[in-house]
């Protein structure tokens, strides 16, 4: 079979497609034929070698969390999928002994991790890690569900927000971004979304933003955010994590998942313990998050907002187009 490997950990051109054996699913396993594989700042991590956990004694490694497709063949023991079911992979890992594992929730499992083979002609997968997709739902448009939208909607509940709450979402035209805008608006938030673009604000406006603010500066953002928000969802980090705190309201939440714009980011302590702000640390979502949100998309509450499609073969200009920071919403790689 063919996949899109990392080759070399050099960006979008260590990418090439290589023939791999085809899998073979053992006890609890499925292997499924994949039409869909969205991609992510995760994945762009490890083609660039800032990822700790693949160096180049792993290569040539096939990454991709988000795989989308027909089960085409099960393991012994599986049960609750079968050949030919349409199926998307919540690509969480988990120990399934620890005490998260036990009491929930799964993604603060203590071993966690994520899956990793999606962007081949098919993927070997832990067969009760997927998820039905409804008669009405494309592949592609499942793909772009399991890491975006499920850290967009456990931050937002981690963030403790009610309907008429004010949402700053610095970075609002990246895959998690444009997830929060869109479930803010089916939760009844005001959204308040920044892009250094008008193009693509105007893109995430047509998404359900409620205010756009063009700047990457940020104390220009500072003072067009105007009024104080009840939570901050940041997955920049960096410099992004200081206005965020600023710009809350006494007892605000800023909640934080990535490091795109930074891995280290400073507090004003002071007013972190006087205006009694919280700074909430979050990673993915869980298996009922993704369970909830395919249906969600299946009653018609939103669409996931895909801003472009390449085959397995153009893998590598899929990455490009994340790198350059070209894109609005997801970009998912079809088989």
């Amino acid at each position: 079979m063919r996949a899109a490997a990392f080759t070399d950990l050099v960006g979008p051109d260590g990418v090439g497609i290589v023939d791999q054996p085809a899998p073979d699913p053992g006890p609890g396993e499925a292997v499924v034929d994949v039409d869909a594989c969205a991609i992510n700042r995760h994945d762009l991590w490890i083609l660039q070698g800032d990822s700790a956990m693949v160096d180049a004694d792993d290569l040539p490694f096939v990454s991709g969390l988000d795989v989308a497709g027909t089960v085409e063949e099960t393991g012994p023991g599986v049960t609750g999928v079968d050949t030919g079911d349409r199926v998307v992979l919540c690509p969480n890992e988990t120990c399934g002994t620890c005490r998260f594992c036990r009491e929930g929730p799964e993604n603060m499992c203590e071993n966690f991790s994520l899956y990793h083979g999606g962007l081949a002609e098919r993927a070997l997968v832990t067969a009760d890690r997927l998820v039905p997709i409804p008669e009405q739902m494309d592949a592609t448009t499942a793909a772009a569900l399991p890491t975006a939208y499920t850290t967009a909607y456990r931050m937002l509940q981690r963030a403790d927000v009610a309907a008429g709450d004010r949402v700053f979402v610095p970075g609002a035209t990246g895959g998690v971004g444009v997830a929060t805008v869109q479930l803010c608006d089916g939760l009844g938030l005001e959204s308040v979304g920044t892009s250094r673009s008008a193009a693509k604000l105007d893109r995430v406006r047509e998404a359900g933003l409620d205010r756009g603010i063009e700047s990457a500066d940020v104390d220009e953002i500072r003072e067009a955010v105007d009024e104080p928000v009840d939570a901050v969802i940041n997955h920049l980090g960096g410099e992004y994590s200081e206005l965020g705190q600023s710009v809350l309201r006494r007892g605000g939440r800023m909640v934080v998942c990535g490091r795109t714009a930074g891995g280290v980011s400073e507090f004003d302590v002071a007013d972190l313990f006087l205006q009694h702000k919280r700074i909430v640390g979050s990673t993915m979502g869980t298996q009922p998050d993704l369970e909830r949100l395919v249906q969600f998309v299946a009653d018609g509450a939103f669409s996931p907002v895909i801003d472009d499609t390449y085959p397995l073969a153009e893998t590598g200009a899929a990455f490009a187009a994340m790198e350059n920071r070209e894109s609005v919403g997801k970009i998912v790689v079809e088989g």
